[in-house]
């Protein structure tokens, strides 16, 4: 463990009595004493407070937001330029061959652009940008501040108690807001599928923040455990699990993340990495569909278990990519990989569990429908 980085609210964790484990090259906490499903049930009816300071925050300067929009439009195939000031948007790195190189959150912040990606993909991406954007961009990556998310219907709440003005954010709204003196960065997002923020704060202050929303009695500390099986529910993908670098962006059910503006035809078709492979795969021509699957019975089906078009015989037809048990709809829940003539919502496939076949139904996306404020 002495290797592993720490973030700024490690001995915030420890005196939650958090069991810390290691995730992305950081001691991090994967669950607190309430434990994973009451963790998990609680941000769903009430607020949760998670540390997402592992994730990188990275800033991109230039002339202008224009010039810098435009440069980044070639490392992804969303629309940046037309991004409004103070909107958040999803984002994907792709490559060569169309896969996805890594997901992240972009925002337009006026006079530069605001980065966040994932924390095991984070040196690379830097590199990434860095060899694609400079000397005309600077790639800034932010070192000295902590990030932490707060999530549940009880969110706002909580939020504006301590930072007036919260309250009128709409999904996907980032702006600045004062806190004791500290500037705070706050979008109204989140990877849970409930409402929520996410909230940029100087190193420094993290814990008092970190602190004074958990003295909320609607909150408490959240960790990686329920996080995962709160996006599992929310139909959220997994960068290294769900979707990665040989999977493009049809197939990992992710096309609406890309723009008309860029798509054929668009004003600004084209011009990232991949973007004849990932075209290729418009209107329904990817061989394979990332979906929902809903297993019979209680025992959860996870990573890696093969999926077969019958109950004995024939080859795989796709393989499960995320699964475990989803609290709130109190069963099994997975995603996963199957050949496009099998994606159809209600179709009964199989999956192999410990030498047996175990009827499995492709289900819609999200298995827990979205709570965000529009």
């Amino acid at each position: 463990m002495s290797d592993l980085k720490t973030t700024p609210l490690v001995e915030l964790h420890q005196s939650l009595g958090a069991k810390m484990v290691p995730f992305a090259g950081y001691l991090m906490p994967v669950q607190y004493p309430m434990g994973i499903m009451k963790e998990h049930l609680h941000t769903r009816s009430k607020a949760g407070l998670f540390d997402v300071s592992h994730m990188g925050q990275v800033i991109l300067r230039g002339k202008s937001y224009a010039a810098v929009a435009r440069a980044f439009e070639r490392l992804v195939p969303m629309d940046v330029m037309d991004l409004p000031e103070g909107r958040q948007r999803y984002g994907l790195f792709t490559n060569g061959a169309g896969g996805i190189e890594d997901d992240l959150m972009f925002t337009n912040r006026g006079d530069h652009l605001f980065v966040v990606v994932n924390a095991a993909c984070k040196e690379a991406d830097i590199a990434r940008m860095s060899a694609a954007l400079e000397p005309e961009i600077s790639v800034e990556p932010i070192t000295d501040r902590a990030l932490i998310a707060l999530q549940g219907p009880a969110a706002e709440a909580a939020l504006q108690s301590l930072v007036p003005g919260v309250a009128e954010m709409r999904f996907m709204d980032v702006a600045s807001f004062d806190h004791n003196g500290a500037e705070l960065w706050i979008s109204r997002s989140g990877y849970t599928g409930e409402d929520g923020f996410e909230i940029s704060v100087p190193e420094g202050a993290a814990e008092g923040l970190a602190r004074a929303l958990l003295a909320h009695p609607d909150v408490e500390p959240i960790g990686l455990g329920a996080r995962d099986s709160l996006r599992l529910e929310g139909g959220l993908c997994l960068y290294g699990h769900d979707i990665d670098a040989k999977t493009r962006p049809l197939e990992a059910a992710l096309g609406w993340a890309i723009q008309k503006t860029r798509r054929p035809g668009g004003e600004r078709a084209g011009g990232f990495p991949g973007a004849e492979a990932v075209f290729a795969d418009l209107n329904g021509a990817a061989p394979r569909k990332r979906v929902g699957l809903r297993p019979e019975g209680r025992a959860p089906m996870r990573e890696g278990v093969a999926l077969y078009a019958e109950s004995e015989g024939g080859a795989p037809i796709g393989q499960i990519t995320s699964g475990g048990f989803g609290p709130s709809v109190e069963g099994p829940v997975a995603m996963g990989y199957v050949a496009a003539d099998y994606a159809a919502t209600d179709t009964q496939i199989y999956g192999e569990l410990r030498g047996k076949r175990v009827p499995v139904t492709v289900a819609k996306l999200p298995f827990v429908a979205a709570n965000f404020k529009r």
